[in-house]
This record gives C-alpha cells, sequence and structure tokens, in this order.
C-alpha cells in the first residue's frame, strides 16, 4: 500500500489533527532511510534465482512420502542439496551460517499414515549483540500433484514452493555478506502439503528454546505473475496477517473490547512494516495486505508460528493460477496443468525476495521492538505512551523511540513523531479516543522496529535474558 515516507508525512500534516509543534530543543531524528536497503533491494539475482528453482524441479517430486534415499528423486535428495547449499553459501562469509536439520517423526495422520520423518533445513545468522531475538523467512521444500497421497508421480513444484526456498536461499547468499544486531533464520520447511508438519515441529523447538520471534516471513508461492482471472501483474506482492492471536486470554479479550487491537495484532503490524519497506526499498513493487490469516479457508506454514502467538505473515503473489496448482501434469481442453518451470518469472521472484530481505534486514538492524507499551489518556485532551527500554547489551546503537498514530479506519501508520530515548512521550491535544496508537524503536542509523500496540493485543513480547 503507498504512502509517503514519515520523513515527508512530518512535513505535509494539513490535517484536521493537532499535531505537536517542535520545540527549539526537540530531539533530532536518525536518518529516515538507510543506504544499505537501499542496495539490498535490488541485490537479488533472477539468474540465481532460476538456477536453484531449476534444481529443485530436478529431483522430480519432493513430496513428503517420496524416496529419502535417492540422491537424485525425491525429498531426500532435495533436503540434502538445500543442506549443502546452505553450507556453501556459509563458507563464502568465513561459517557465518549454523546449519541444522530439524526432524521429528510423523504417524497416524490422514496424509501422513505411516511413520515418517519430516526434515526441515535451517540456516542460522547469529546476531552480534541481541542473538536470542529471531527474525524468519521461510519457504517450503515440499511438492504434490492432484492426490494428496501420490507420493511416486513427477511433481515439479516449481512455484509451489520451489519460489520460496529459493528466495530464502538467495536471501542468506545477499544478508550473510553483512552483520545485524539481531539473529536471522532462512529455513526450507518440510510436510507443509501433508498439514504443516515442518512448520508445526520447528514452532515448538522454537518455543522450547525460548526464542524470542519478532517476525516470520512464510513465502509460499512468489513466482507466478499471470493469474487464472487473465490478470499479469510484476508490481504488487500480498501479505496476509491475522488479527486478534489465537492465545489471547479472556482477560485480553475483555481489555480489547474497550481499548481496541483487533487490528493492531503484531502480525498486523508486520505487515505494515512489510509494507512500508516495500514503499522504500524495492523499485517497482507495492504491497497488499490483506487483513486475513491466508487466503479464505487455506492454511500455510506461518500458521504454526501463530497458533504459539508468535507474529507471522504469509508473502506471496497476487494472483494465482490454480491450474497450476496441486496438479497432475496433463493437458486437457487445450489447457496445460501442472507446476513446471515455464509458469515462474524468476525476476519477480527476485523483487519478491528483496521485499523479504529488507524487511529480515530492517528488523535485525533495529533495536527491539518496545515492550511493555502503555497508553494513558481517557478523559482528557493528550495522549500519554510509555514503555520500557531493552537491556543496553541488546541494542547498544538504540537512538529512541517514535510515537505513531492514525485514525481508526486508516491501514497504515499516516503520522509519528520522534521523542528521543525517552520511556513515556505525552501528545498534546491529540485526543485517545480518535485515534490508534503505537510505538517502534530506533537505531541511530534510522533502522526501525515494527510498530508497536499498545497492552497484550499489540505486544510483541518482553526482552528476555540479556
Amino acid at each position: 500500500m503507498r504512502h509517503l515516507p514519515i520523513a515527508i508525512l512530518s512535513a505535509c500534516l494539513a490535517t484536521p489533527v493537532a499535531a505537536p509543534v517542535a520545540a527549539a530543543d526537540a530531539p533530532v531524528a536518525p536518518p529516515a532511510t538507510q543506504a544499505l536497503l537501499h542496495d539490498i533491494g535490488t541485490a537479488p539475482s533472477a539468474a540465481r534465482i532460476e538456477a536453484d528453482i531449476r534444481q529443485l524441479v530436478s529431483f522430480g517430486t519432493r513430496h513428503t512420502l517420496s524416496d529419502t534415499a535417492s540422491d537424485s528423486r525425491g525429498i531426500g535428495a532435495a533436503r540434502r542439496w538445500i543442506h549443502a547449499e546452505f553450507e556453501r553459501i556459509s563458507a563464502q562469509c568465513g561459517g557465518c551460517l549454523e546449519v541444522i536439520d530439524v526432524a521429528g517423526t510423523i504417524s497416524g495422520e490422514d496424509r501422513i499414515p505411516e511413520p515418517t520423518e519430516v526434515v526441515s533445513v535451517l540456516a542460522i545468522q547469529r546476531g552480534t549483540s541481541d542473538p536470542g531475538r529471531y527474525v524468519i523467512m521461510s519457504g517450503d521444500i515440499d511438492s504434490r500433484v492432484s492426490d494428496v497421497m501420490d507420493f511416486s508421480s513427477d511433481s515439479p513444484g516449481a512455484n509451489d514452493n520451489a519460489s520460496g526456498v529459493a528466495g530464502a536461499l538467495e536471501a542468506a547468499r545477499i544478508l550473510s555478506k553483512h552483520r545485524f544486531p539481531g539473529t536471522i533464520v532462512y529455513a526450507a520447511l518440510s510436510g507443509e502439503e501433508q498439514g504443516l508438519f515442518g512448520g508445526k515441529i520447528v514452532a515448538a523447538k522454537a518455543q522450547q528454546d525460548g526464542w524470542r520471534i519478532e517476525a516470520v516471513l512464510n513465502n509460499d508461492m512468489i513466482g507466478n505473475i499471470a493469474g487464472g482471472n487473465g490478470v499479469v501483474d510484476n508490481t504488487t506482492a500480498r501479505v496476509f496477517a491475522e488479527g486478534t492471536r489465537v492465545t489471547e486470554t479472556p482477560e485480553d479479550a475483555r481489555q480489547r473490547r474497550f481499548t481496541g487491537g483487533e487490528v493492531d495484532s503484531p502480525s498486523r503490524n508486520l505487515a505494515r512494516y512489510i509494507d512500508r519497506m516495500a514503499d522504500l526499498y524495492v523499485p517497482n513493487l507495492d504491497v497488499m495486505m490483506v487483513y486475513r490469516l491466508d487466503r479464505f479457508g487455506r492454511g500455510g506454514h506461518h500458521r504454526p508460528f501463530n497458533d504459539l502467538g508468535y507474529p507471522a505473515v504469509r508473502v506471496m503473489e497476487t494472483n494465482e493460477n490454480y491450474d497450476r496448482q496441486h496438479q497432475d501434469l496433463r493437458t486437457e481442453g487445450g489447457i496445460a496443468y501442472g507446476d513446471v518451470i515455464e509458469g515462474v518469472d524468476f525476476d519477480y521472484v527476485a523483487k519478491l525476495t528483496a521485499l523479504n530481505a529488507v524487511s529480515l534486514a530492517g528488523m535485525a538492524s533495529a533495536p527491539p521492538p518496545p515492550a511493555d507499551v502503555s497508553i494513558t489518556g481517557a478523559v482528557t485532551a493528550d495522549t500519554t505512551l510509555g514503555w520500557t527500554r531493552p537491556p543496553a547489551s541488546q541494542a547498544p546503537d538504540l537512538a529512541g523511540y517514535r510515537v505513531h498514530w492514525r485514525l481508526t479506519t486508516e491501514p497504515q501508520w499516516t503520522h509519528s513523531v520522534y521523542v528521543g530515548d525517552v520511556t513515556q512521550h505525552t501528545l498534546k491535544n491529540v485526543v485517545i479516543d480518535n485515534y490508534f496508537f503505537g510505538v517502534s524503536a530506533v537505531a541511530k542509523d534510522g533502522a526501525e522496529s515494527p510498530v508497536v500496540f499498545p497492552g497484550a493485543a499489540g505486544s510483541f513480547g518482553g526482552y528476555g535474558t540479556p
């Protein structure tokens, strides 16, 4: 969704809002944009992405129940190649990636009736000052045809979802050349088509190990530009984000009823962040935010993370072609069916990979999102927000904070003021009843966290143990 950069908006507040008047000693905001993110926004290579997708397609099928022993066919060969490719990327950065397999055995399920090892591959780029904070980009290894239990037929899965895995590999190549305060994870998840099992296993590991997950960007089909609706579009992407968290307690729900937050979950504010990064750093790309967990009645690998309360969204193409999803390879009535490589636009995959890369880099560069954000101001003309500061060791480059607000019907944050390194700020003559409010953390180089809505409804979590 297009909107003016904050610096321009601040100069154009010719609206009914009574904006704060800058005092002579008002804190000076860090730079509005980062040169590194501009570079990252054009760095992904369509040629490298094409090579990765072709390699994944060459395994014939990547069905979760397919061959695991062969070196040339089946999901076993595919996941070993992905692991080796992450290791090659790590070798180029002096071993900066920790490449691990995360596995679990699934059985007794409708789509996995017999004991089957579901193996996902993670490449972890540890943060320099806040390694316990994680931002994750994921894609799915497995593929399928019309019969979800058919594990022997050719199932190229070029767009669904070799495109997402290729994007994660390319993001790792680009971002591993740099160091960031927060930890970045590049994930190739298995078992998606059989019931989101790879994501469930990894999300459970993250919870057990105490990962402070700031964001999960699940990339599922990021390569098709010619939709079944006849639209050809290589300039937009969709970001699906759930509203109220499924982990909300009855008391949280009671509070939210009176203070709001239905459209300001951390996943929604993560989507707004990604939208803003597209506007600032990715040429010729606009984000369509969709206020829904996923496509109507369907699912993806971000959901297991949402189920545990983590901020997670689905990033994907805007126009799907259902003739090329979950289809046997065939031609009927002059229509070619099947998820073949001819249906993938590699330049478009590169563009959506750039969207992920700038979002990951932006969040990993920024201080952690503010914790314990509170708001007061009922029956007054002013609104006061408060928050807590992270341990200095987790945010050595913290410059300060920015307070945001918008009309309750606006999809994106429209007004903001940089307030410096404080833990409370009062917006004079900005009435609490009329707007939604939030706070973001800003680094000295201008890197900024997602906006945090006050209270449990919008919380990204605490700071954990430094």
